[in-house]
């Protein structure tokens, strides 16, 4: 017979979760500017310094990369230690790279910053995902997609904010005061988050799950890792490119100071894309990971990675109007932004939760190779004289994405889930082994 104390104790750990995960979102939300901010950076810079466009945007891709790269390391330590102590430092060079962004008056130092505040980033990124991974194992779509909306839509609110101060004080003035806020806010929050303990989850779980908990060094001799690998670089680069190259495309489309109204609403073209892309980007990632959650992840990725891939054709096709372009690069963001969310969910599911920080990181890495891929665009542009070429590429990478999901990765879970059957009642909840 099940007492009193029981159900309490029972009932305990879901409004600390809740609390968790909010204070994650949040840090999530105060490093989203160092990515979905950039753009607003790379003219300015141009127009200072005249590096071009293409040596500009290699930074961008640093930060990619240095903020994924990292994170398997930094899940580890997550994972060891817990999540404090990583965050408090991820605050630390979060605030550092953009101070000094804000000095830098040569690429190498422009570089140096891109690649601090990129550490910093990723070990708060891959920290907070893990962290919701490992606190909602019963609703992992949903966790991961509210925790990875922090990051999408952190910058909505302050991208007009930082227009506003770029244009009146210039972009390095822009860069040090909100650096040190972001920093700061990340700081603070790390002392509060905590990694749940042994079994402080018993009972919350309601739904099959797997009871592995693969390692990292198991997790990669698995088929169904690289396959999941390869759909995340596939996806991501579309997405990183329009984040990257959203002001350049909107200037050589010459639609960027156009007045567009919507809803009452009447911004220029850029900055009314640039926030609703961001809103839009960051609703999409708890909304397919709750889709996600209820139909499946495969059938969910199908669905979101086709919108993508016919959202950029779209964009190509219209996105000269100014009305239609704010329109339809939502629409792109809106079919990328989930993978943040889908990825992570479908990682946690696959190959358990003990160490769902380090194994979710490792598949992060994918969107810095990506990135990788980004500075080809505008060389690509250069050479062919517009952006067609980028988005039919990126377009078709989406849709052989979308047909991956159902005809490879589902085929290769359902046999894993063969050869290891799980029932509910077996499934057990690890923590780290600190509080942090």
């Amino acid at each position: 017979m099940t007492t009193l104390t029981q159900v309490r104790q029972a009932d305990r750990p879901a409004p600390r979760r809740w609390l968790q995960l909010i204070m994650g979102i949040v840090c999530m939300a105060m490093i989203a500017n160092l990515q979905y901010g950039w753009t607003l950076f790379v003219l300015p810079l141009e127009q200072k310094y005249h590096w071009g466009k293409a040596a500009i945007q290699v930074a961008f891709t640093i930060f990619v990369v240095t903020e994924t790269w990292l994170v398997p390391v930094e899940g580890y330590l997550v994972d060891r230690f817990g999540p404090r102590i990583v965050v408090m430092v991820g605050g630390v060079l979060v605030a550092i790279g953009w101070v000094m962004n804000s000095m830098a008056d040569s690429l190498p130092l422009l570089y140096a910053g891109a690649a601090v505040g990129g550490v910093g980033a990723g070990a708060v990124y891959g920290t907070c995902i893990g962290n919701a991974l490992k606190w909602f194992p019963d609703r992992r779509g949903l966790a991961a997609g509210l925790t990875a909306a922090g990051f999408g839509m952190g910058s909505a609110l302050t991208i007009i904010p930082i227009s506003a101060v770029i244009k009146n004080s210039g972009y390095e003035t822009a860069f040090f005061y909100f650096g040190l806020a972001q920093g700061a806010v990340v700081f603070v929050l790390a002392f509060f988050l905590k990694a749940p303990l042994g079994e402080a989850l018993r009972g919350v779980a309601k739904v099959a799950q797997s009871s592995i908990s693969m390692k990292w060094t198991e997790m990669i001799r698995t088929p169904a890792f690289w396959v999941l690998y390869l759909m995340f670089v596939l996806m991501a680069v579309g997405g990183l490119v329009a984040t990257a190259q959203l002001a350049p495309i909107a200037k050589d489309f010459a639609i960027a100071d156009v007045p567009v109204s919507i809803l009452g609403l009447t911004l220029p073209a850029l900055t009314f894309a640039l926030s609703l892309d961001r809103i839009l980007n960051g609703l999409t990632r708890p909304f397919f990971g709750w889709v996600s959650d209820q139909i499946g992840r495969e059938n969910t990725m199908f669905i979101a990675f086709g919108l993508e891939a016919v959202g950029i054709v779209l964009l190509s096709q219209f996105g000269h109007d100014p009305f239609w372009f704010v329109i339809l690069t939502g629409l792109v963001f809106f079919g990328w932004g989930e993978i943040y969310s889908l990825f992570p969910s479908t990682c946690g599911d696959t190959f358990g939760s003990r160490y769902a920080t380090t194994n979710a990181g490792l598949l992060y890495t994918a969107k810095g190779t990506a990135a990788l891929l980004v500075p080809f665009s505008s060389l690509i542009t250069a050479a062919t004289g517009s952006w067609h070429t980028v988005f039919y590429v990126a377009a078709g990478m989406n849709a052989l994405a979308a047909v991956m999901a159902l005809l490879v990765l589902k085929p290769l879970r359902a046999r894993m889930r063969n050869l290891r059957p799980v029932k509910p009642e077996m499934m057990v909840v690890h923590g780290a082994r600190a509080n942090g």
